[in-house]
């Protein structure tokens, strides 16, 4: 995908905007509600079943396509409403300016007041370095192709938040499931709005499990991948 490609802003159904891309005729996040669907996918299945699952002292947490920083956000709301403490890294090969970022208004859209300014903060912090956003939430941002991360037995919850198969099919494949399934701790998720068979399967093939729950709105299905205990197996 192209760094110069046109990028629209659309209201989805929830009344929370998205970056589309025409050329595509695919956008950051779901039509039927960019809120809805990243804190259904994202927030319920994954944040909130890990912490009732494992009940980790601090989370750690990768985030495969980190786009408009919407799920990145969500989350650091999350931390501080819980008091939970946050490690999160946020991949993207095609960062979002700050400006378009802040047009997304997700603050206003989440109804919290006076946030505006953290969320700036998560995109005016530099990236390759860590950033302390608030004592719950430290971020480091990573410019990186998904393909190039060698990450090893580090992250307890994966949002796995990449352009559709339809757009770019080589981020769905057993072998960017398997670097997946090498970033996560014994026990740690991965979670993804995607229920394609091609895409069960491919983390099926890496030793995932792998569980068919109900989708957001608009969708039927999302999957929720778990690395097995060796005792499990």
């Amino acid at each position: 995908m192209k760094d110069s490609i046109k990028r629209e802003i659309v209201i989805t159904a929830d009344g929370s905007k998205t970056i589309h891309l025409p050329e595509l005729e695919e956008q950051y996040h779901s039509k039927h509600g960019a809120i809805n669907e990243a804190k259904h996918v994202f927030i319920k299945s994954g944040l909130h079943h890990v912490l009732d699952k494992n009940n980790p002292n601090i989370i750690h947490i990768l985030e495969i396509g980190l786009g408009t920083g919407l799920n990145a956000f969500i989350t650091f709301l999350e931390a501080e409403q819980n008091n939970l403490s946050v490690d999160y890294v946020g991949v993207e090969a095609y960062p979002v300016s700050i400006e378009e970022a802040m047009l997304m208004k997700y603050p206003e859209a989440l109804l919290v007041k006076n946030r505006e300014s953290d969320f700036e903060r998560m995109h005016q912090s530099m990236w390759e370095q860590p950033a302390k956003i608030n004592s719950n939430f430290n971020l480091t941002k990573r410019k990186q192709f998904f393909v190039d991360i060698i990450d090893q037995n580090q992250y307890d919850l994966i949002y796995f938040d990449a352009f559709g198969a339809r757009v770019q099919p080589e981020l769905w494949t057993s072998e960017i499931f398997k670097k997946m399934y090498d970033a996560l701790r014994i026990k740690g998720v991965l979670v993804t709005y995607a229920a394609k068979g091609s895409v069960r399967r491919a983390m099926l093939e890496v030793g995932f499990k792998v569980e068919r729950l109900p989708g957001p709105p608009g969708k039927r299905e999302m999957l929720r991948a778990t690395k097995n205990d060796i005792n499990d197996c």
